[in-house]
């Protein structure tokens, strides 16, 4: 039997990525004043090398009201949130329906965090139609939030000292909470790409890097799982597909 533990395949209905989603938390657990307590609906008994995928419910937000349309915006799923539809109209300034990676920069950096630009090019590769350039519409735009939510929650229950930042033991914490026991070696080859040339001990992670490498582990993972057809941990790839699979995690979206 695969150790890895059960998980849902991707929809053929949905290019997205998703977010894992946030384990019960633990009995002395404190929420942060800004925020709700996390789901608590998820049975989690131990980490799996594979990660789980969720609904896509934004979490930490208040729950959709009825759909709103707007001339040009009819494109946001129904029962989007009017903020989000608010945040999409902000920044899409000549109306076209999409917004580029500086829009949605900005949009993102007034609502979560100060998103830096190398993040927001890797979501948008992540997050836009398969058959359109780096820019995303309504539709996509409300499914990256909705991600995001989820990866906010998993932040804030993991920033256990309340800094604002997340060191290489909370991550660690973080990713196999959610489902992922990536190796020591590895995390530290992943943490090597923010470290300013000190101790990877002392690399503390913001929440839009945070974001990125959880996006690189889920997203890599999603893929070796889609060719590990038997769940064993092994997969035999073709050069070209391994190419494909790894190539859009390295490259420098600066």
């Amino acid at each position: 039997m695969s150790s890895y533990g059960r998980y849902n395949s991707h929809s053929s209905q949905s290019y997205a990525p998703s977010a894992p989603e946030l384990p019960p938390p633990p009995s002395n657990y404190t929420p942060p004043n800004n925020t709700s307590p996390p789901s608590s609906n998820y049975n989690h008994p131990h980490a799996y090398s594979y990660g789980q995928q969720v609904s896509s419910s934004g979490y930490g937000y208040p729950p959709p009201s009825s759909s709103v349309s707007s001339s040009g915006y009819s494109n946001f799923p129904p029962g989007t949130n009017p903020d989000v539809i608010r945040s999409f109209q902000m920044v899409d300034r000549d109306r076209s329906g999409f917004i580029d990676d500086r829009e949605l920069q900005q949009a993102l950096s007034s609502s979560f965090h100060s998103f830096n630009l190398r993040t927001i090019r890797l979501l948008m590769f992540l997050f836009k139609h398969p058959h359109e350039s780096l820019r995303i519409g309504p539709k996509e735009f409300s499914e990256l939030w909705s991600c995001l939510g989820h990866w906010r929650g998993i932040f804030e229950r993991y920033d256990k000292d309340r800094s604002g930042k997340i060191d290489p033991l909370e991550l660690r914490d973080a990713l196999y909470g959610i489902g992922y026991a990536v190796p020591a070696s590895v995390l530290q080859l992943l943490l090597s790409k923010y470290n300013d040339g000190s101790n990877y001990r002392r690399v503390e992670l913001g929440f839009d890097s945070f974001v990125e490498c959880g996006m690189i582990i889920k997203g890599l993972t999603d893929k070796f799982k889609d060719k590990d057809k038997r769940y064993s941990g092994s997969a035999t790839l073709s050069y070209d597909d391994f190419m494909s699979m790894v190539i859009p995690f390295l490259v420098s979206y600066d």
